[in-house]
C-alpha cells in the first residue's frame, strides 16, 4: 500500500485561493495534495464517508444518533458523485485532495482520485468539520497551535462509544486544540453556536480521562507542543467514521485522509446557529 503524503511539508504553505471553487480546481488538478487547515477559512468544509447503497439507511441512523462527531451537511444521490447543495461543479471522486479505501475495515490504499473506484451503487455522505469553526477562533484572537506551525490538527481515538446503528459502532474520535484557560472558555462559547461543525468541546483537560494515554503520539493528524499554561481542548470529529468502519468492518468504505477536506461553497457564517 502506497500512502500519499499528506504532511504539512507537501505543498508550499503560501499558497492562497480566490474562493472554494477556485481551491478545488486546483485539488482536482493534483495542485494540492496536503492537509486543507487553514485554506480559504471563509468557507465550510466537510469530512467525507461513502458507502454502497445497502448501507446507507444505517449510516444515515448512525450520523443522526452522534450528531456530535457526525453532523450531516448533505448526502448524495446513490452513484451520482455531484452535490450541487454544497458547491458549483462539485465532484466527489476528484475534488478532495486524499481519499482512503477499508475494505472489510482495514485500510487497504489512500489515492488521489476515485475514477476507479466510482461505482453506480455507492451513497456520499459530508459531514461537518472542525476546521470550519477555526475562521470564528481566529477572529476572536484565539491561537491556534497547529494553524500557526503549518502542521494538520491533531486527532485521538478516545473511550467514549458512539451509538450504534445497524452494523455501525465503535469509538468517538477527537480533534485537539491546546489553549490558555482564558481562551479555552471563549472557545466553548463560539463553538457552541455551530453545532453543524461539532459543536462545543466533548472534553477539556486530562487526556487519561478519554482514553488517550500520550497526548504526544495521536492517531491521525500531527502532534502539536502544549505549553505547561495549556490546556488540551477536544472536539468530536469527523474522523469518526474511520474508527466506526474499522469496527464494522463493511465490505467497502471510502472516506478523506485525515485532514483532506472537501471545500464547499457555504459559507461558515451562514452556518446555522443554535
Amino acid at each position: 500500500m502506497e500512502l500519499v503524503d499528506t504532511g504539512s511539508a507537501m505543498q508550499a504553505s503560501d499558497e492562497t485561493f480566490a474562493d472554494a471553487y477556485e481551491a478545488r480546481q486546483a485539488i482536482r488538478a493534483g495542485r494540492w495534495r496536503r492537509h486543507t487547515s487553514g485554506l480559504t477559512p471563509a468557507y465550510v468544509q466537510g469530512n467525507l464517508a461513502i458507502l454502497p447503497l445497502a448501507l446507507a439507511s444505517d449510516f444515515m441512523r448512525f450520523c443522526q444518533s452522534n450528531p456530535k462527531p457526525c453532523p450531516l451537511l448533505a448526502v448524495g444521490q446513490p452513484g451520482n458523485p455531484q452535490l450541487p447543495t454544497l458547491g458549483r461543479e462539485i465532484d466527489i471522486r476528484t475534488d478532495v485532495p486524499a481519499y482512503r479505501v477499508y475494505r472489510e475495515g482495514v485500510l487497504e490504499d489512500e489515492m488521489p482520485d476515485l475514477k476507479l473506484l466510482w461505482q453506480g451503487n455507492l451513497v456520499t455522505f459530508v459531514l461537518g468539520c472542525s476546521f470550519s469553526f477555526e475562521h470564528g477562533l481566529i477572529d476572536a484572537g484565539i491561537p491556534l497551535r497547529h494553524v500557526a506551525e503549518g502542521k494538520n490538527v491533531a486527532m485521538y481515538q478516545t473511550n467514549i462509544q458512539t451509538v450504534p446503528a445497524g452494523p455501525f459502532h465503535g469509538p468517538m474520535v477527537v480533534s485537539m486544540r491546546p489553549m490558555k484557560a482564558a481562551d479555552a472558555i471563549r472557545a466553548v462559547q463560539i463553538t457552541a453556536r455551530v453545532p453543524k461543525v461539532h459543536g462545543a468541546p466533548v472534553h477539556i483537560g486530562d487526556p487519561s480521562l478519554i482514553g488517550i494515554a500520550d497526548i504526544t503520539r495521536p492517531d491521525f493528524g500531527d502532534a502539536v507542543r502544549i505549553a505547561p499554561d495549556e490546556l488540551p481542548v477536544f472536539w468530536a470529529c469527523g474522523v469518526t467514521p474511520q474508527a466506526v468502519v474499522m469496527a464494522a468492518k463493511p465490505a467497502l468504505c471510502i472516506t478523506h485522509s485525515p485532514g483532506c477536506m472537501l471545500i464547499t461553497d457555504m459559507l461558515n457564517r451562514d452556518l446555522p446557529f443554535a
